[in-house]
């Protein structure tokens, strides 16, 4: 069964929204934005199976499918913190295309640490990986000359969690760290509502068109607009 709804949001990104009754993350991927044969940049993607047995990486290969994506030619994972919502099925896809992965250096240490006791308390397995390159703050160049991606670090939700912000598109990707009317918990490991409180104001001050948070807390998973992310942030802050 697919859980995934698919929404391409711009010519060279597809969001894949979580519909599923269990846990389990948003998933984007940015298309032909590296060079070589493996062209796809895939952010988050998500669990395996989760606690409801709903087989999340299937229902993931099958939407991208639909958009004629295919995970095999996945050159690039991108995590924004090491959850095992977001991270768990990153060995799979790097054994079926060789993809390389990257996080911060902040959220690697987290993750080899701390985070591997994480997935034992969950019962499950910690997927095992090395990350190519770390992601820092800043401009990240991905092999097409034109296109532009900016890495903000967010602290708070993870340690190392990570914001991506697409600056000609007005796209923000942002994990855990802010939802719809919602952020992201801290009472989790190396959680920490005093630096999530300051990452997120660090965020809400960019131009923003678009936000894609990690997880639906409101029914089409994408924010569009402005003033209704200005609006959301505002809220956030007063309420959170």
């Amino acid at each position: 069964m697919q859980y995934h709804k698919s929404v391409r949001l711009l010519n060279d990104l597809y969001c894949y929204i979580w519909s599923g009754m269990g846990n389990n993350c948003n998933t984007c991927v940015l298309t032909d934005v590296l060079k070589g044969d493996k062209p796809h940049v895939m952010i988050d993607p998500g669990h395996l199976t989760n606690e409801a047995d709903e087989d999340c990486i299937g229902s993931l290969t099958e939407a991208m499918i639909t958009d004629k994506v295919q995970m095999k030619d996945i050159g690039l994972i991108i995590n924004t913190h090491s959850h095992p919502d977001h991270c768990q099925s990153v060995e799979e896809i790097v054994n079926l295309s060789g993809a390389a992965v990257t996080m911060s250096e902040e959220e690697d240490a987290f993750r080899t640490t701390v985070g591997e006791r994480m997935y034992s308390m969950f019962g499950m397995k910690a997927p095992k990986f090395k990350p190519a390159f770390f992601l820092k703050e800043g401009d990240v160049k991905l092999g097409k000359d034109d296109f532009n991606l900016q890495v903000f670090l967010c602290p708070g939700h993870s340690p190392g969690s990570v914001c991506l912000y697409l600056p000609d598109s007005k796209v923000l990707i942002t994990g855990d760290v802010v939802f719809y009317m919602s952020v992201g918990r801290t009472d989790f490991p190396g959680g920490s509502t005093s630096l999530l409180k300051h990452s997120i104001e660090r965020i809400s001050k960019l131009d923003v068109e678009f936000l894609v948070p990690g997880h639906n807390t409101e029914p089409n998973g994408v924010m569009r607009g402005r003033e209704l992310i200005k609006r959301n942030f505002q809220a956030v802050r007063t309420f959170f």
